[in-house]
């Protein structure tokens, strides 16, 4: 090899290289930036309200949880807060009916951001609510957003974490696991989870419950019944094209 030739090809190689590590620093910086603004909302859920700090009135019926009561002033998209135990799930959950997958592309502050914002599908109604709330979040490779999710492909994890949090913004309220599973998404052979949001009759709730049951990775022991509210957690599966890992919970009541 002469020596223009290999001059050429360290060249290249060295531009390969440099690009290589901006990326992995522009990534680092992202993730960074990206937790530093949620932690920042996480205090200010965690810290206690004064103690004659009042609730604003929601309906004509409830009011605020002062827990969340400022978050949604910062923005009103805001309809919950979703929460795992040992995982990074810890994110306030969003909707916007107007622009559907809005925040799969922005934060919570509403500026772009390819980490988005977990956000619920914009034909479930958070106020009925709907018998299924479908509730969506990036897999992301530092383990934010919905990465946390796939820790419930180990049945071991679920034994130890059997139940969600998803507070609106009036209510404190858990939910059971009822199945946790894989499917493909745009695709003929996956089960389209995403289409039932209000059955119409009892069968068609049992039917959804059952194919739950039926792809589950293993049986929790825990069903639901016509009547029961559920939310569904969807986020994206790596092991083939178009993969899902979906999580289906149901309300739990006293």
């Amino acid at each position: 090899m002469n020596k223009k030739k290999y001059i050429t090809i360290m060249v290249i190689l060295s531009l390969v290289l440099l690009v290589s590590i901006g990326f992995i620093v522009k990534n680092y910086l992202d993730s960074t930036k990206q937790q530093e603004l949620y932690n920042d909302l996480i205090e200010v859920v965690e810290t206690e309200p004064e103690e004659d700090e009042e609730p604003l009135v929601y309906d004509e019926d409830e009011s605020f949880l002062l827990d969340y009561q400022e978050l949604y002033l910062q923005n009103n998209d805001m309809v919950g807060w979703i929460k795992v135990e040992d995982t990074q799930i810890n994110y306030p959950v969003v909707q916007s009916k107007e622009e559907p997958n809005f925040y799969l592309k922005h934060k919570f502050d509403k500026t772009y951001s390819v980490y988005g914002c977990p956000y619920v599908q914009e034909n479930c109604d958070t106020e009925k609510p709907s018998d299924n709330l479908i509730i969506y979040g990036h897999h992301m490779n530092d383990g934010s957003m919905f990465a946390g999710l796939m820790k419930y492909g180990d049945k071991g994890f679920y034994e130890n974490h059997k139940t969600i949090t998803f507070d609106s913004l009036t209510q404190h309220r858990e939910y059971e696991v009822v199945a946790a599973f894989r499917t493909v998404a745009y695709s003929n052979e996956g089960f389209k989870y995403h289409q039932f949001v209000d059955a119409e009759n009892e069968k068609e709730y049992t039917d959804y419950i059952e194919q739950c049951k039926e792809l589950s990775i293993y049986d929790t022991g825990i069903s639901a019944a016509y009547g029961d509210k559920l939310i569904t957690l969807s986020t994206c599966e790596y092991s083939r094209n178009n993969g899902r890992f979906v999580v289906v919970a149901k309300l739990k009541t006293e």
